[in-house]
């Protein structure tokens, strides 16, 4: 018998199996990339995986997305008029249309019946006039053949996630969530910034998977900084990753497919995905969002940051260099790559489910842990009709799990004395 650790066999359609031991407790971060490694369509095998179909077809969804966005952001600052505005001034380019059209589109053909959450609606793409460059960047990327791919396809694909595409009530339901493209604004910087394809899904109010592809993620981890991270170009062949949770099932990770259209071999193994193991508050890598200030929070009574230096000295933390999108700090902490996300919730913005619902998954899967500051868990339903907002006390925390409850508890304490 041997303790703390289970035993599995792992089996993949292609034939390979292999056994291979996983712990029950994260393993140290060296070790990592030497373990947990499978071949296979899911890095799992599918009597383990109730919703494997799902999975599957979410993975592919999500890959196809990803080369979608890689090709649109070759051609974003060559084209005139690419790049939009929408009313809230968030960078808006035909990929984040043609991701949802195409995701739509991919998850409609093998399951009609699931409604879909999503972020855009086709009112803008309208009145832009962008329904053409959408078809073009869809059509390239599809799965199954259409004749022809027509307007009102695409807008209906895309409006199948809107608003008003579907009204949930108040029992329990299931249904997908998409966020197109998460971190638009790094998106349209090119390879400067990190930017994720995310895709998970509800049943019976229950994220039971997730998927997050992110185009320009550099795979090489033995960069110390978002800062030396990012000065690596999309012509690497280290960039690219795609990560997948199910519930009970754990989270992990492998390399995009075909991202450089190259001869490049790119290894097609799942590596399991664990949080990292600092126990100490003042030991942990953290994440805030780009819009928000280290100041502006609570520990920064207790410590203060410096950013994207090792040599961290007492009463400081480590703050990660700014990357846009909420998704990407959840991607970090499942990785292993950052301790802590933590964000305040503003009074005047509402907190849209698609860029929390993936990660949250992808977080818990790895053994970390995401609540509100008030240490509950956030609830998908609390929107009863659209499933769309969701309002969690004070803010969210992210955390690998072992740190949790000790800022959840200066958090209350800072705030209590102020």
């Amino acid at each position: 018998m041997i303790p703390a650790m289970d035993l599995h066999l792992l089996r993949s359609s292609t034939g390979f199996s292999a056994i291979r031991f996983f712990p029950r407790y994260p393993s140290p971060s060296h070790l990592r990339s030497r373990l947990f490694i499978v071949r296979s369509n899911l890095p799992f095998p599918n009597e383990k995986a109730k919703y494997h179909r799902e999975l599957e077809a979410a993975v592919e969804a999500v890959e196809r997305a990803c080369r979608l966005c890689v090709d649109v952001q070759r051609s974003l600052f060559s084209v005139e008029g690419r790049i939009m505005e929408k009313k809230d001034q968030t960078p808006v380019t035909v990929a984040d249309f043609g991701v949802q059209a195409l995701i739509s589109l991919e998850l409609s053909k093998s399951f009609p019946s699931i409604p879909l959450v999503a972020e855009e609606d086709s009112g803008f793409l309208r009145s832009n006039n962008l329904v053409d460059p959408v078809i073009s960047a869809v059509s390239d990327q599809m799965s199954f053949n259409m004749k022809s791919l027509s307007h009102d396809d695409v807008l209906e694909a895309i409006d199948r996630g809107g608003k008003n595409a579907f009204a949930m009530g108040t029992k329990p339901a299931t249904y997908w969530i998409l966020d197109p493209i998460d971190g638009t604004r790094g998106f349209v910087k090119g390879s400067q910034a990190l930017y994720v394809v995310g895709l998970s899904l509800v049943v019976e109010g229950e994220i039971v998977l997730g998927v997050m592809g992110c185009p320009n993620w550099v795979v090489d981890a033995t960069y110390k900084s978002i800062t030396h991270a990012q000065s690596y170009r999309n012509s690497s062949p280290g960039l690219g990753i795609i990560m997948v949770a199910h519930v009970g099932c754990g989270t992990w990770k492998k390399r995009l497919k075909n991202m450089l259209h190259s001869s490049t071999k790119i290894s097609s193994d799942w590596t399991r995905c664990f949080v990292d193991g600092f126990c100490l508050v003042s030991d942990a890598r953290f994440c805030i969002p780009e819009s928000q200030t280290w100041e502006s929070l609570p520990l920064s009574v207790l410590y203060k940051a410096r950013i994207d230096d090792d040599n961290v000295g007492d009463k400081e933390i480590c703050l990660l260099s700014a990357f846009c999108g909420s998704l990407c700090k959840y991607l970090m902490v499942a990785s292993g790559r950052a301790s802590v996300f933590i964000l305040r919730v503003r009074s005047e913005k509402l907190i849209k489910v698609w860029d929390h619902a993936v990660g949250m998954i992808c977080v818990h899967e790895a053994g970390g842990k995401v609540t509100d500051w008030k240490g509950r868990e956030l609830d998908l339903a609390a929107d009863k009709v659209e499933r769309r907002i969701i309002y969690p006390e004070g803010g969210i925390l992210v955390t690998n799990g072992k740190i949790h409850n000790e800022i959840l508890e200066m958090i209350s304490s800072i705030s209590s004395a102020v």
